[in-house]
């Protein structure tokens, strides 16, 4: 099977105004740099409408399950917004490392990011466990 690209990303226009207007008020996240990977993956996307969203492109509120490349060790997380993030149980908010390397990517592609450690860190995204586009809700 051929990996994708990391570069292809596809979001829902819904998504896509809905990030550009995080990006431009979260004036925390733009000072610590977490929004600058998020706003360059805005300006590149492919955008379809929600109804066109393929059902294996992580879009959020998306549930995704990884394999470290690394370690191979399983995990599930879902793809939030910052004010509904808590990793501890899975929820990851899209302005961090992990969450901008998923948005937008599909199942089987490697996505790669920095922890805050700084240590690079990969993981293959090997199913969607659900996609609010999927399951009828264009407007999540």
């Amino acid at each position: 099977m051929q990996t994708p690209i990391l570069d292809e990303r596809t979001l829902s226009e819904l998504d896509h105004i809905r990030l550009a207007r995080l990006t431009r008020h979260d004036a925390a996240a733009a000072t610590r740099g977490e929004s600058t990977r998020l706003e360059a993956l805005l300006d590149d996307a492919e955008l379809v409408s929600p109804r066109a969203v393929p059902p294996d492109v992580v879009t959020m509120h998306s549930q995704v399950l990884l394999v470290d490349v690394g370690s191979g060790r399983r995990s599930k997380v879902t793809l939030c917004y910052p004010s509904d993030a808590d990793p501890a149980i899975g929820f990851v908010s899209v302005l961090s490392p992990i969450g901008a390397a998923l948005l937008g990517v599909r199942v089987g592609a490697i996505a790669r990011w920095r922890t805050p450690t700084g240590q690079e860190a990969a993981a293959e995204v090997v199913a969607l466990l659900s996609q609010p586009e999927a399951s009828g809700d264009y407007t999540r």
